[in-house]
């Protein structure tokens, strides 16, 4: 009796990309076939407004590998991908993205490097071709700097288009956070994993749902889940002021003892105020971001809830 693989696919409004992409997967029949894999396709439907369940469940009417669950909100992809590995039931589980930026026609080389002794094979893209210039300079940047600030390895460039074993999917699912940041659980639970580099391939259908500002707070969130590194900048700004304030004494009570002089100018004590103040709420606010973090994981509220099932 063959294995089998879980084909995992988080969807929001992806109506225009839900059949091409079940048309892709068909094209690999062949492939699953030589390797006696059955296969399952897992739909999550985040919430869609749109037609994106309606075209699974049509598709479901020819294909009974297709199966779906359906948010009764927007979740986010997060909550997406964990409610996919949950309901996997395969020895193997691959992470895809329904616009087919994640090629299925890559599942073949994947699938070898699983055979030969790998945990999980994960994917990277080595450009960002048709990434607006700003968008990639800071998504860069966020790389460097969480390779400088955290202990777990998150790769630039690194998708979540991923091929594990049973085990790297139970060790995933054994964390049950409530702020995800799915990225860096694949670091930090380990695993001898084997990289595939790929050029980038633009969407040809739909529109992509990750605008800057949201882009922009899911890597705060990464930075949040995986390092500590803000409270200690906090903490350092801290003492540096507190030194820098104690310097300052000193240089005052002195000039007056020497010069008999009292200590003039109102701009540069205002700016002083002004600076300090500033840093104060600054690490305030990194504090409460943690705080908030705590909030809600103590709160044990669900990850997603499930509307509808196929």
């Amino acid at each position: 009796m063959g294995k089998l693989l879980s084909i995992i696919i988080p969807c929001f409004n992806e109506e225009e990309s839900v059949g091409p992409f079940y048309d892709e997967i068909v094209k690999l029949d062949s492939f699953f076939k030589e390797k006696e894999l059955e296969i399952e396709l897992i739909y999550i439907d985040d919430g869609s407004k749109d037609r994106t369940l309606i075209n699974v469940k049509e598709l479901r009417k020819k294909d009974e590998r297709i199966h779906a669950i359906s948010f009764s909100r927007n979740f986010g992809k997060e909550a997406g991908i964990y409610a996919g590995l949950q309901k996997a039931k395969g020895d193997y589980a691959v992470l895809m993205d329904v616009d087919l930026q994640d090629p299925p026609g890559l599942l073949p080389e994947m699938f070898s490097h699983i055979e030969a002794g790998y945990d999980s094979v994960a994917t990277r893209r080595v450009d960002r071709k048709g990434e607006p210039p700003i968008r990639s300079f800071f998504a860069r940047t966020f790389y460097k700097l969480m390779h400088k600030i955290s202990k777990t390895d998150i790769v630039d460039g690194a998708r979540d288009y991923r091929l594990m074993t049973r085990q790297v999917v139970d060790s995933i699912l054994s964390m049950t956070e409530y702020n995800r940041f799915t990225k860096g659980i694949f670091g930090w639970v380990g695993y001898e994993t084997k990289w595939i580099e790929f050029e980038n391939v633009e969407r040809t259908r739909g529109e992509t749902k990750w605008s800057f500002w949201k882009l922009f707070l899911y890597s705060l969130d990464g930075i949040m889940a995986f390092s500590t590194a803000p409270l200690a900048i906090a903490s350092f700004m801290g003492l540096f002021f507190c030194v820098t304030a104690f310097l300052f004494i000193l240089f005052i009570i002195i000039r007056k003892c020497i010069m008999g002089d009292p200590v003039s100018g109102w701009a540069s004590t205002a700016c002083i105020i002004l600076t300090v103040g500033g840093t104060q709420l600054f690490s305030l606010g990194i504090m409460g971001e943690y705080l908030a973090k705590m909030y809600m994981e103590v709160k044990k509220r669900p990850i997603y809830l499930v509307k509808e099932e196929l």
